[in-house]
């Protein structure tokens, strides 16, 4: 009789996934190679038992997909696991290094984000992207208006100032052609703006509306901005014991690198 299968490694792809089954004792009892619409369908068909997954892009849609099976699934960090590989690295080695690391006692897992926790950080970062092309764009003014004897401001709040005024008032320093191409950087400025002002605006609107992030607003030092973002990284507080594992878990403690009875901070 073939033993039960306790724990489910699975080495998420885009395309094909590679996952590796294994008893309590740790012997491997199953494997298979899956394409990503037949993963869960197969799943389906499993017993119950853990499921572990490394902690990157798409594991936290595919943990809430294993959950409605009713598996415990449990995320790792890619760095627990490498040291359960052996020998060359390939997909099927890392589904069983996935399995072993999830049976240790020991092991830390990290908790298993929300959809709504994975909308808070799309926020800063389609604002920090359009930011960037803002950046861009007044870079790009800034090497082209001196050409025609037109010098703007640095720094965005003078430029956002003066752009205007310069184009109305230097106008005759361009061509029909030039004027054009001014005022089409200027609306592309205003509409960069206008977007960037939306993001913000939606960020700080989240603040106010989750218990959480209002405690934290009452924290010196934590913003509008700084408050979602770390409730969305963070996720639930319960998988540290104390304050001082999750100052840890920030970087706010120095890094150990003891050996031979010496402590090194």
């Amino acid at each position: 009789m073939q033993p039960a299968m306790s724990v489910l490694g699975i080495d998420m792809a885009k395309r094909v996934l590679h996952a590796v089954g294994m008893d309590e004792r740790g012997k491997i009892v199953w494997r298979t190679r899956l394409s990503r619409h037949d993963l869960m369908p197969c799943m389906a068909k499993l017993p119950p038992g853990r499921i572990g997954m490394e902690a990157g892009g798409g594991a936290p849609y595919g943990a809430r997909r294993f959950r409605e099976h009713g598996p415990a699934v449990k995320r790792l960090a890619p760095q627990f696991v490498t040291p359960f590989g052996k020998s060359n690295k390939n997909a099927r080695r890392d589904a069983e290094a996935i399995a072993a690391a999830v049976t240790r006692p020991t092991m830390r897992f990290v908790p298993i984000k929300e959809i709504a926790q994975q909308d808070i950080p799309a926020l800063p970062r389609g604002r920090e992207r359009l930011s960037s092309e803002r950046t861009a764009l007044i870079n790009e003014v800034h090497g082209l208006m001196p050409e025609y004897g037109i010098v703007m401001p640095k720094g965005v709040a003078k430029f956002r100032q003066a752009v205007v005024a310069k184009r109305e008032r230097d106008q005759d320093q361009l061509t029909a052609l030039g004027q054009e191409l001014f005022w089409k950087l200027v609306q592309e400025f205003v509409d960069l703006e206008q977007r960037i002002a939306s993001y913000q605006e939606k960020r700080e609107g989240l603040a106010t509306t989750h218990p959480a992030w209002q405690r934290l607003l009452t924290i010196p030092g934590l913003g509008a901005s700084t408050a979602p973002a770390l409730v969305a990284a963070v996720g639930g507080v319960g998988v540290f014991k104390n304050g001082r594992q999750f100052a840890a878990w920030l970087g706010w403690v120095p890094k150990q690198h003891s050996t031979g009875g010496q402590t090194r901070l």
